[in-house]
């Protein structure tokens, strides 16, 4: 599900307590978010702190394609030119219990033949090996929203969630459930906490990221 956004929500633990008509106090509602990423910390380069590099061999290009920026009072990861993942890890996320993933992007140029343009890594356990098990969920230039496409051995499984290189400019807020497709894909429950998450660009590709979130299922 996705749907266009000009704000950025406001999060936190909120309880919401009601009255009834003989005066008992309703049970609360917990609207309960938790922020993994908002983009407010950056380094002297405007590269995001605790963020690594995929590459280690081309650090200095991930540094110049990843800058944090603001506008309109608001903070996102601008990206230009990429090419490359970033990937912030060590995060303490029970995807169990915060099942529902949600992030904004928004598109500014996507030259011909980028594919897929973006994408963010929701990592929620590792192989035996420890190598990072992950869903990669894709905004596709060509392949229709909804597409799926299983992943080998080092590789993730894809699902489209993004399709077209319109609209341009504008924020498009995506929200997607995790675990469940974890448990669908894999058979198995992840793990206790999350491994982390990972984002992408390709090549002469610019687009923006906004806060990361995860929630409670309704």
């Amino acid at each position: 599900m996705r749907m266009m956004v000009g704000t950025v929500w406001i999060m936190g633990l909120v309880g919401l307590w009601g009255w009834m008509g003989s005066g008992t106090p309703a049970r609360a509602a917990e609207a309960r978010v938790l922020v993994l990423e908002d983009f407010q910390a950056a380094d002297q380069d405007g590269f995001p702190v605790d963020w690594q590099h995929e590459n280690q061999r081309s650090q200095a290009k991930g540094r110049e394609a990843y800058k944090i920026q603001s506008a309109d009072g608001q903070k996102f990861l601008a990206v230009k030119d990429a090419g490359q993942r970033v990937k912030k890890r060590k995060i303490d996320w029970d995807p169990k219990a915060y099942p529902v993933l949600t992030w904004r992007w928004r598109l500014h140029t996507a030259p011909g033949g980028s594919e897929p343009i973006a994408a963010l890594y929701a990592s929620l356990d590792t192989d035996l090996l420890f190598i990072p098990v992950f869903t990669k969920y894709i905004w596709s230039a060509g392949k229709s929203e909804g597409t799926f496409i299983e992943g080998g051995m080092f590789s993730g499984s894809e699902i489209v969630v993004q399709s077209g290189v319109v609209p341009v400019g504008e924020w498009i807020e995506e929200r997607i459930n995790v675990y469940e497709d974890f448990k669908r894909i894999h058979k198995h429950e992840p793990a206790e906490k999350a491994w982390g998450i990972s984002l992408f660009a390709a090549p002469g590709v610019e687009i923006d990221f906004g806060t990361i979130t995860v929630s409670a299922a309704k």
